[in-house]
């Protein structure tokens, strides 16, 4: 034990100090963030940008509507196409606006914008609100009823579907759904990156001293098993390290930047996340909060924790039993392949299954101990009964027990194999030498 304790103190200093894990560590919380608030608070700087648009009105009754903006001027003319075409191209008009039908009865084809770029949407939506709104009214007024437009604002409704989760205590807690989506998606791009990555360092790493020689010194004083255990095991160590950096820097960073939102772009930011119905209500960012506080954010954590784990061992054993099997890292590709194919399928399987986290897709791929890490964690979000989550951990523990002993057998066999392109067929006997 003493060995493989040597082991992975050995990899995992030596690959904590390195300066691409220190840089990475420290920067990807703050791109993070970055992505998600940057883009919000960079919306709702209003653009100084001028834009001079010339309206043709061949109908002459919707030139009132066109008012210039801060962003906006209208020049009201009376010319051809082609002549207005050539001002565009000499840079004195943005983009031409053509009405050219009556818009209550040729609403579909009766207004053209013509631009050499395409047209701003911010434009767009400008000026068919204005039209549409304009129509509306018109359509209103031609049905001669008295106070229509009071009906129909009476008429018009805005429900609000608040969801509220009954504690056991018998307290009462407001949940959101979308924020439970958002949330579970993060956590399965996190647990599916990060199988992928630290279990394919676990394979370079061995294919690398293979081909340098460097095996064949160490397996002198540790044994193959336990310099697989330790490489396995350093890496996960390494994992766990990153991840809880990434979560106190995250936390830091966010309790910074949260109070620097105004309530409209707390709002923004609630609709860059999917929840619609808490960028419609008062204080969105708070509604937000409260949404994550009614999570199990312990239990959420402490899943993590261990499918990682769970996950990471059964892919990482795999992934180093290759490594051992193979000379060089480009004939890792057909053996990785097959290992691939199940995470991207658990990535896939997550995605739908955060729409119907109680579906049969998203529960039976629960238990698949080659999917569970990935789809559980979109679950877990939602609330995962006891039964559940203590059946698919056992499966997956019991899996990657078998998993890293049949791994063993073959990383003890190929570790020390050069100059033969193994085939599964071969790699299957390595598994019946005692």
């Amino acid at each position: 034990m003493s060995k493989i304790g040597l082991v992975i103190r050995r990899e995992y200093m030596h690959r904590v100090a390195k300066k691409s894990f220190l840089l990475l560590t420290i920067l990807m919380p703050i791109l993070f963030l970055a992505l998600m608030f940057l883009p919000v608070m960079l919306s709702t700087i209003e653009s100084k940008d001028t834009y001079n648009i010339a309206v043709v009105d061949n109908v002459g009754k919707y030139t009132h509507l066109f008012e210039n903006t801060d962003n906006y001027i209208f020049h009201i003319v009376e010319q051809e196409k082609e002549n207005l075409r050539t001002q565009v191209d000499d840079g004195n008009f943005t983009a031409v606006l053509i009405i050219s039908n009556d818009l209550n009865t040729d609403p579909q084809n009766g207004v053209t914008i013509y631009a050499n770029n395409t047209v701003d949407s911010r434009l767009q939506n400008y000026i068919n609100q204005l039209l549409n709104n304009f129509v509306t009214q018109e359509k209103i007024e031609n049905t001669n009823i008295p106070n229509l437009n009071e009906i129909l604002d009476n008429i018009q409704s805005n429900v609000v579907i608040n969801s509220v989760k009954w504690e056991k205590d018998g307290s009462e807690t407001e949940t959101s759904s979308d924020m439970a989506t958002v949330i579970g998606l993060v956590f399965t791009m996190i647990m599916y990156m990060f199988i992928f990555m630290y279990g394919g360092q676990v394979m370079s790493s061995v294919v690398q001293e293979k081909t340098s020689r460097i095996m064949e010194v160490l397996v002198c004083s540790v044994k193959p098993f336990q310099l697989m255990m330790g490489k396995i095991i350093s890496v996960a160590l390494v994992g766990l390290t990153q991840l809880a950096v990434w979560v106190v820097l995250t936390v830091a960073l966010s309790m910074v930047f949260a109070p620097l939102l105004s309530d409209g772009t707390a709002q923004e930011v609630a609709l860059a996340s999917g929840d619609i119905v808490a960028a419609n209500q008062e204080g969105g960012m708070q509604i937000i909060l409260n949404a994550i506080k009614a999570m199990n954010i312990i239990q959420l954590l402490t899943c993590f924790v261990i499918y990682f784990i769970g996950g990471y061992l059964l892919y990482a054993s795999i992934f180093a039993a290759v490594g051992a099997a193979v000379d060089s890292e480009t004939d890792t590709q057909q053996f990785t392949l097959p290992i691939t194919i199940p995470v991207i399928f658990a990535l896939y399987a997550a995605m739908y299954s955060a729409q119907n986290p109680d579906g049969p897709l998203a529960l039976w791929c629960s238990f698949i101990p080659f999917t569970s890490p990935v789809v559980m964690m979109v679950r877990i979000p939602f609330g995962v009964p006891a039964w559940q989550l203590i059946i698919s951990i056992a499966i997956l523990i019991i899996t990657f027990i078998a998993a890293v002993w049949l791994s063993a057998k073959i990383y003890r066999t190929g570790i020390l194999m050069y100059g033969k392109k193994p085939s599964w067929k071969e790699m299957v006997k390595w598994l019946r030498y005692s």
